[in-house]
């Protein structure tokens, strides 16, 4: 278990990144979500999350959409120029067969969040590149082997526990369930809201793994197949960079528009993550309708970009 003065030091060390002001705090953050390939609907999971971020005005998002496999038509062109934004969306995984980004990619990734780049990694994000180790270093915990590193659980008092490897069970979730979120300690992007807020129908990840360096855990659920606390929400600082992971987010073949992409909590967090991703100032404020512990939010259809 990890005390508390130490946990908060991982914290400390991540909120005090903040970026210099200048001029261009003014400016949209431009994102860029990195696409293609996935065990997911990435197409609609792209679709909305734009149609979650656009309308704010906040933003000026762009898509890479890296080839299927390594002979389709384009790989050896597919260079994303990460510096070039201020946040990437990553949502590509691997499982399935998917490819592996090419190294220079992978350099220029990698390069771009030591140099001061953020990270959402998306959901099925998490689950991506087991075989990549700096990418295992930015997302901190994944979707892995029970031998592959620890895994962090929080007990009753908020407390985190740290899992050895080799000891409990592979990453895995039960079925979606209607979901408590517990935010651990306070941060910018949580900043203002409930202690506690119920979400619809989200998957309660239970033991990922991972090297688990540099992590601050900011929130978790209770999974009814463990009867245990597992983390929602982590962050972690990789160089000068920061990445956010989340479990919300799940887009499934066959889903329309997912209750779970229109709560009015997990649209809220999303908008000021990215927001501190870009290393801005949290500004989008609490919405009159976020949820709490004991009622869920849940707005309309989430509108489909015309050039989806």
């Amino acid at each position: 278990m990890l005390p508390r003065p130490i946990r908060w030091l991982f914290l400390s060390a991540i909120l005090s990144m903040q970026a210099t002001p200048s001029p261009a705090a003014s400016q949209p953050i431009r994102v860029l979500i990195v696409d293609g390939y996935s065990n997911h609907d990435w197409r609609l999971t792209t679709a909305l999350i734009r149609g979650i971020i656009e309308p704010t005005g906040l933003f000026d998002v762009s898509v890479s959409t890296a080839p299927p496999t390594q002979d389709a038509s384009g790989w050896d062109a597919w260079r994303p120029k990460f510096a070039d934004y201020d946040v990437v969306i990553q949502t590509c995984n691997d499982l399935g067969g998917g490819p592996q980004w090419p190294r220079e990619v992978q350099e220029s990734f990698e390069n771009f969040v030591r140099n001061g780049g953020g990270v959402y990694v998306w959901h099925a994000g998490n689950n991506a590149f087991p075989d990549w180790p700096a990418y295992n270093d930015m997302i901190g915990l994944g979707w892995r082997k029970k031998d592959f590193g620890p895994s962090l659980s929080v007990d009753a008092d908020g407390n985190i526990v740290r899992i050895p490897a080799g000891e409990g069970n592979n990453t895995g979730h039960g079925a979606r369930v209607d979901t408590v979120v517990h935010r651990v300690g306070d941060d910018p992007i949580h900043a203002g809201m409930p202690r506690a807020w119920k979400t619809p129908d989200i998957e309660v990840y239970h033991y990922a793994r991972g090297p688990a360096k540099n992590l601050t855990v900011l929130s978790y659920g209770f999974d009814p197949v463990t009867k245990m606390n597992w983390p929602l929400e982590w962050i972690v600082a990789y160089g000068k960079g920061r990445v956010y992971t989340s479990t919300f987010g799940h887009v499934w073949k066959g889903d329309t528009q997912p209750e779970r992409m229109r709560c009015a909590g997990v649209q809220t967090i999303v908008i000021r993550a990215l927001q501190w991703l870009a290393g801005r100032d949290v500004t989008y404020p609490l919405p009159a309708d976020f949820p709490t512990a004991d009622h869920m939010s849940i707005r309309g259809e989430i509108p489909i970009p015309a050039d989806k």
